[in-house]
């Protein structure tokens, strides 16, 4: 069955604190909607909700931590609700999720147009030593009802070729990278939002915070690298349109007319080893799932 193209809204915000920060996403999501009234989605960027950096350096931690809470607390309730309000498929960047165990994980969650939180992904590579958050041990796609896969994907992970290839191997035509980057390497963050892109053929949407706090910069790209929209340091919303048609379409000729990396191995090819991972590329399971696309 064909699917309808995504209208992604890329929110570059700063972050929100304090005790109001959903009566301000209500704010800002109402204003969004109303400046581009057919977003289909609206995606955040890391923590947006939590914001610390208001607070001394070394007080951070500490109040993330404080902060962190069950996915079944009545907080993330209300983000739902708001979805389901303006009836979008809503990514609010990430929150600190606690669990039985006390076991802390910075935590993206994805709602649907009904309010329903449709998945959570737990970062797989929070930024070491300064993050305090665990890693998370699970990839995560999700379908989005007659428009494709969503692949989700927070901040750090970009810089590990190995979580866009796999999420794209399980079936993303998207993958939603939430950023909170405030260092001086969102430069280097644009070439990866690219390289992941073109080495997957998959569509890369990297949004990160805005000064004072983040660097912004948020990027949208094509499935061969072409930029589609960036923005500059302040806040701004990137408007883009998601077609797994044209995946598709440049899986079948090629990139730059060129190159069909997911048809790189025959069925009947022997096995690349990958020591690294104690694994192997099997050459019977090498191209993408298109789970959601039947």
């Amino acid at each position: 069955m064909p699917q309808r193209e995504l209208s992604v809204g890329l929110a570059q915000r700063t972050p929100l604190h304090g005790s109001n920060v959903l009566a301000e996403l209500h704010a800002d999501v109402e204003r969004t909607l109303t400046a581009h009234p057919d977003l289909d989605m609206l995606v955040y960027p890391e923590l947006h909700l939590q914001g610390v950096d208001h607070l001394p350096n070394k007080e951070q931690p500490a109040a993330l931590a404080q902060m962190a809470m069950p996915l079944d607390d009545p907080f993330v309730a209300r983000i739902g609700e708001l979805a389901a309000a303006f009836g979008i498929w809503l990514c609010p960047g990430s929150i600190g999720e606690t669990t039985s165990t006390h076991a802390q994980y910075n935590t993206q969650l994805l709602f649907s147009p009904d309010g329903t939180l449709v998945a959570s992904y737990r970062k797989m590579f929070p930024w070491r030593p300064f993050e305090p958050h665990l890693p998370g041990t699970e990839f995560v796609v999700a379908p989005i009802d007659g428009h494709g896969v969503l692949g989700l994907s927070n901040c750090y992970d970009a810089w590990f070729p190995e979580h866009s290839r796999h999420l794209t191997w399980m079936g993303a035509d998207a993958i939603i990278n939430i950023v909170k980057t405030t260092s001086q390497d969102r430069d280097q963050e644009l070439v990866l939002a690219r390289a992941n892109a073109i080495v997957n053929q998959v569509y890369m949407l990297s949004v990160n915070c805005a000064e004072p706090v983040g660097r912004g910069l948020s990027i949208a790209v094509d499935p061969e690298g072409h930029v589609l929209a960036e923005a500059g340091a302040g806040e701004d919303t990137l408007v883009v349109r998601v077609d797994s048609g044209h995946i598709q379409r440049v899986r079948a000729r090629g990139t730059a007319g060129t190159n069909r990396i997911w048809s790189q191995f025959a069925p009947n090819d022997e096995p690349i080893p990958l020591p690294l991972y104690d694994g192997r590329i099997e050459p019977k399971q090498w191209s993408p799932h298109y789970r959601g696309h039947d």
